[in-house]
């Protein structure tokens, strides 16, 4: 526990300065380093269990995300070119919800390495993508804030109540170690804050409970990235998906939340505007 806080207080200020910080390529540089890392990290889930393999993965991932960059108004929530990323994240993680809930009999589904290679690309490539849309939300820069507190606010609060109050296992196949007790109270110690907030602006009942489904959806999403990580760790036969953060495990470890709530966050804000939890 010591390691993972000491490791928390480093990370903290550094993911700040990236996601609050930087603009333009600047902020498309931070975020493609860290999804160049987890490419790595990824490749060894898929079974490339060497650096050379696994590098050229990397390479891989960052060449789409160069091409992807280079497309012009990529930024813009009204382009067109960020659209079909986005789409393929959004069918991904249907589908990975069928793999989570069937496993282990959704195995056959999951493939060899050539498709888990893909299924990397699935998941960090539309990630990439919607961060950067969100970041072209200028005048709502906030959007951003909402996102990383209501994925972090429901793994600590996951991780803690757990560990205390951890009794029915979540899916024991996919995930030993979580709970039904440890989601609820992961939900509650995120939706506190949007409902506290809605009160404050003292907005009608119909708009607090929007902001509420919305923030549930968007959790129960990162709870998805969480659980599809730990299905293909659990393949792999790793307890983490790397050993880069000392007491978190690797890159994907911290960041499998974020790869699913990030496009369905975009999709969400395209369906009720930007204006998607409150005015």
């Amino acid at each position: 526990m010591k390691q993972r806080i000491i490791t928390g207080l480093i990370l903290l200020p550094l993911a700040f300065c990236g996601f609050f910080l930087l603009d333009g390529w600047p902020f498309a540089l931070f975020i493609g380093l860290v999804c160049m890392l987890a490419a790595f990290e990824w490749a060894k889930l898929a079974g490339i269990n060497n650096a050379i393999g696994q590098g050229i993965y990397a390479m891989l991932v960052v060449l789409l995300m160069m091409g992807l960059y280079l497309q012009p108004h990529l930024y813009g929530v009204d382009s067109w070119q960020w659209r079909l990323p986005i789409l393929i994240g959004l069918i991904w993680w249907l589908l990975a919800l069928l793999l989570v809930l069937l496993y282990p009999s959704s195995r056959v589904l999951i493939g060899g390495k050539i498709q888990r290679l893909l299924i990397g690309l699935f998941i960090l490539l539309p990630a990439w993508v919607a961060l950067l849309v969100l970041k072209g939300l200028s005048d709502k820069t906030h959007l951003i804030a909402w996102l990383l507190a209501l994925i972090w606010l429901a793994d600590s609060g996951a991780y803690f109540v757990g560990r205390r109050f951890g009794k029915h296992k979540l899916l024991p196949a996919v995930s030993p170690g979580k709970s039904w007790e440890g989601l609820a109270g992961g939900m509650l110690i995120a939706l506190l804050p949007v409902l506290g907030y809605g009160l404050y602006l003292q907005l009608s009942f119909a708009l607090i409970a929007r902001g509420l489904l919305i923030a549930a959806l968007l959790v129960l999403v990162s709870i998805l990235g969480d659980l599809t990580e730990s299905l293909f760790k659990r393949e792999a036969g790793v307890k983490d998906s790397g050993k880069l953060l000392p007491g978190h495990g690797g890159i994907l470890d911290r960041i499998d939340s974020l790869t699913a709530a990030a496009p369905v966050f975009i999709f969400l804000i395209i369906w009720f505007g930007p204006s998607l939890f409150y005015p």
